[in-house]
Formats: structure tokens, sequence, C-alpha cells
């Protein structure tokens, strides 16, 4: 879709120069960080900092060492179901004139008393997608805190925040830091995922819900202090931070070890073998066939076993 009356060809050279650009001055600023990084830790005082805060907090004596299998199956789950969040969530964001869209049958357990509300095709995708991820990380919450899992990623100590800075200058110099994920995770991590389930999750899920078509009507008292706009910002601001997390993550798990690190995530084994190896490549194929399965006649398909689907001319 155009303005101003150009014609789509004449947008997509400047699109593509823009594009050429990111990787190299990517590139650029990644290098000009390990210089830095680098530079600052032949300091004197940073070098010292180092040796008195190696990257790893105080950890409570009753956190659990290991990785259990329900939390590698969670694991895969949460990521298959966030990549496909995200990917609703743009093709909602993204598409300005949606010519298909779905109204709930109002019949049976779901029957409600005022009549259901038409939605896009997209925000369909988004809602089932966004659903099985709350139900997942609903499961998640309970199993985290009855088994004591959620020691792993609570921080418990101040020096958390002097340890996070250790670790961030060790990676950013490419000097990894060496501690085992399967007994512990080093400060930033700990702070990462903290953010991740604890902030960003609930954030991504509260705001969802002040957008939501059927809800947002009935939370129009929270205008002047949760506005639809301050929710959308914060809805997108949360989706860019998911992205970043996954992109640095994965990065960082296939370049500190990928063995050991996938067996600990998707085989829950401390081990250097290929099991883990294995089981990620089988969740990636299964992902990408299902993202490439996803098409419109499909997703038409299922959508209306439970709703009516209604075509617009563009």
């Amino acid at each position: 879709m155009t303005t101003g009356g150009s014609r789509p060809g004449e947008t997509r050279p400047k699109r593509r120069l823009r594009l050429a650009w990111i990787v190299p001055a990517g590139l650029i600023v990644v290098a000009l960080i390990v210089l830095a990084a680098n530079g600052v830790r032949a300091l004197p005082a940073v070098e010292s900092f180092l040796r008195s805060y190696p990257g790893v907090s105080t950890h409570a004596a009753a956190t659990p060492v290991g990785v259990p299998a329900w939390l590698a199956w969670q694991h895969g789950l949460n990521a298959f179901f966030i990549l496909f969040v995200i990917r609703t969530g743009w093709q909602v964001r993204t598409t300005k004139r949606p010519s298909i869209f779905w109204t709930r049958t109002n019949t049976g357990l779901l029957r409600t008393k005022n009549p259901p509300i038409r939605i896009t095709l997209d925000l369909w995708q988004h809602i089932v997608f966004d659903t099985l991820w709350v139900i997942n990380g609903i499961l998640f919450y309970v199993l985290l805190f009855v088994t004591g899992q959620w020691l792993r990623v609570v921080p418990t100590n101040w020096d958390i925040f002097p340890n996070a800075i250790s670790a961030g200058l060790q990676y950013a110099s490419l000097d990894w830091p060496t501690d085992s994920g399967w007994v512990h995770y080093n400060a930033l991590q700990l702070l990462s995922y903290f953010v991740v389930v604890f902030i960003a999750a609930p954030i991504a899920l509260v705001t969802g819900l002040r957008m939501s078509p059927g809800l947002s009507a009935q939370f129009r008292r929270l205008d002047h202090v949760f506005s639809l706009p301050v929710a959308r910002k914060l809805h997108f601001a949360v989706l860019i931070f998911f992205v970043a997390f996954i992109v640095v993550h994965v990065t960082l798990v296939l370049t500190t070890g990928a063995r050991a690190n996938l067996n600990h995530m998707y085989a829950a084994r401390n081990d250097t073998g290929w099991l883990g190896v294995w089981i990620f490549v089988g969740a990636l194929l299964v992902t990408a066939a299902i993202w490439v399965g996803a098409r419109p006649a499909v997703v038409r398909a299922i959508a209306a076993r439970s709703g009516r689907i209604i075509h617009r001319k563009r």
C-alpha cells in the first residue's frame, strides 16, 4: 500500500537501500562495542572490579541444580508459541486494509448475551496463539514455584547488579563467562530471564487484554490512567523486546557451547552429546512446516470451525 500516488515499484529501491545498510552498520556497532569493552577491561580499576564480582551472584542454599524434564518441554513449547505470537502480531500491525474477518459462533458454552464482535482473521490467529502461550505460561508459573525452580530466575541478593555488569563486560569483550548454566545462571542471564518471565510477559498480557476488541469497551473507565494508545505503544515495545531477546539468546546459546546448552534446554541432561541438538533441529523443522503451512486458505478453514468467515472486497 502506498501513499501520495506513488507506485509500489518506486519505493522498493529505497527500502532495499535502507536494508542494505542495516547489516554493515550493525557489524560496525558490534565491533565498536567489542573494542570499547576490551579497552575498559584493561583499566586497573575494572580488572579489580571483575575479580571482586566474577559475574555470578550469591544464590540461596535451596536453589535447585539442573533442568527438569518439564522445564525443557515448557521451554520448547514457549519458543514455538512466542514465534507465532510475534508473527501474527506483526501481521495485525502491518495489514492496513484487511479483507477477511471472523465472527464467533454464539452457541454452546461460549454463548454470550451480547452479539460477538467481528475481528480480522489475523487478529483471530493472534488471539489463538496468545491463548496457547498464556495457558503454557500459567502451567509454567505453577510448576516454577511448586518445584522451587523460581530460585534460579529470581534475584535473592543485591550483588546481582554488579555481577550482571561484570558478565555484560565479559560478553561484550568476547571473553565469555565460563560458569555452567546447569548449576546456576550468571547474573546477567538471571536478570534477563527474570525480566522476561515476571515483567515483559505480564505487560504483554495486560496490554493485550486492554486492547482486546471484546474488553476494551469495558475498560473505558481506565482511559485516564491506562488509555488504548498507551497500551498499544507498550504492547509493541514488548514485541520488539521479545524479538531482541530471542536474537541475542539464540546467538549466545549457539556460540557459548551449543551442544551443552541445547542438551540443557531441550534434553534436560548435562553432557555434550547430540540428543539436544537433534531435538532442537526437529523442533525447528516442525515450526518451519507449520509456519509455511499456515497459509490464508488453511487458517480460514480452521477458523471457520468456530465462527463465520466474512470476505470484504478491497
